[in-house]
């Protein structure tokens, strides 16, 4: 491990014409604000602020995406390039930002959630017609619609469990007819055709749907209320200012930022060496059964740590960004490696999702298994992902230094 963090650091530092003073991290800077208030004009311009219309427009929903992206983005660098930088003036944005990121990403991760569950029901099942989910409604986008279309949702998520609903059949067989057109319209997220899966599985896919949709439409709402805050306010209009004024520390001027994104480097390097890559590299994880059945609703203590690790991927890539500006070179180890940790993510995310839904008072048993055989997926959905990291990472160590 120790010639993989050299290797990382001599690729990072090869092209020596890039400047090397704070200026080059109040360039970036002044970039990313500007990326930040162009999304957010582009989120107003398509009706995801507050009191827009928008449905969810695909335009909505990449301006949301962007807005996030340069929040994280700016925060991070924040984080590590802080020595260079007025202390009052980062420590009390950075939060802000973080915050902003986050409630803003609530929603997609609901829905995205539902999605992989509902996928992964119909593959357990051996179901011949696998649904096609896709973003129906907002994302993180603020429409107009609020709440109500999480609401509507809601509903329609029960209908499967009964027959005499004729007319919400009719309209979900004409949604699956205008499923290209989905990202573009109002119309709600088709529900998928349970008719192949058992009992049990079609009732744990219905209560899923419930729950998730609920939680979707909360986020929807908080992101909603978010968007109108004076405290959103206060970050826009603090980031406009960092479009055009970085405040960085009087020395900046003429210190190299590199030894602070190295040591950044160096921060991943040691995460990535206490995970358990030797038992991430082995097919079974018996520890991982452990606390299978804890009523403790707290994450998987075995996660903690790979979470980490991609927080600390996501900041070395964003000094990586720093240093190199547009011109940084492609690191495939890098990109394949945070693939691997954001399935990792997801996967984790959608078992305690199962979870949770396995604990609802009074389910049928049948409903009961079914999310216990969907957990059970998820959490060696969880493994895969350990084990496709643990191959990259180590597997292209000694291509990198010549990269």
């Amino acid at each position: 491990m120790a010639q993989q963090h050299h290797d990382l650091t001599d690729s990072a530092a090869a092209p020596a014409a890039l400047p090397v003073t704070g200026e080059a991290l109040a360039g970036y800077l002044r970039g990313q604000a500007t990326e930040f208030l162009r999304a957010l004009r582009l989120h107003r311009e398509t009706g995801g602020g507050p009191n827009g219309s928008g449905g969810g427009t695909a335009d909505a929903v990449d301006a949301a995406r962007a807005l996030r992206r340069s929040a994280r983005r700016i925060s991070g660098s924040l984080h590590t390039f802080r020595p260079l930088l007025d202390p009052g003036w980062s420590e009390e944005i950075r939060p802000e930002l973080a915050w902003l990121s986050g409630t803003l990403a609530l929603e997609h991760a609901c829905e995205s959630r539902l999605d992989r569950l509902l996928l992964a029901l119909h593959r357990l099942s051996g179901a011949t017609t696998v649904p096609t989910q896709t973003s129906g409604t907002a994302t993180v986008t603020g429409t107009g619609s609020g709440t109500g279309t999480g609401t509507g949702t809601a509903v329609s998520a029960a209908a499967p469990t009964t027959t005499a609903a004729p007319a919400a059949s009719a309209s979900a067989s004409a949604s699956q007819r205008t499923a290209p057109q989905r990202a573009t319209t109002t119309a709600p997220r088709p529900t998928p055709d349970r008719g192949n899966l058992t009992v049990g599985a079609a009732k744990a896919g219905a209560l899923l749907d419930r729950q998730l949709t609920l939680a979707r439409t909360r986020a929807h709402s908080t992101a909603l209320q978010a968007l109108g805050s004076s405290r959103f306010h206060a970050v826009a209009d603090k980031v406009a200012v960092l479009a055009s004024e970085v405040p960085l520390a009087p020395h900046a001027a003429t210190t190299d930022p590199r030894p602070l994104a190295t040591a950044a480097e160096e921060r991943l390097t040691d995460a990535v060496a206490a995970l358990p890559l030797v038992t991430a590299g082995h097919p079974y994880n018996a520890e991982a059964l452990i606390h299978g059945l804890s009523p403790d609703p707290a994450p998987h203590p075995q996660d903690a740590p790979w979470h980490q690790v991609r927080l600390l991927l996501r900041l070395h890539r964003y000094a990586l960004e720093v240093l190199h500006g547009s011109d940084a070179p492609l690191d495939v180890r890098l990109v394949s490696a945070g693939q691997a940790l954001d399935r990792h993510r997801d996967a984790s995310e959608a078992a305690a999702a199962a979870a949770h839904a396995a604990r609802t008072p009074r389910i049928a048993p049948a409903t009961a298994y079914a999310l216990g055989v969907l957990h059970a997926d998820q959490r060696h959905e969880v493994e895969a992902a350990r084990y496709a990291f643990q191959r990259s990472w180590q597997k292209q160590t000694i291509g990198t230094g010549t990269s």
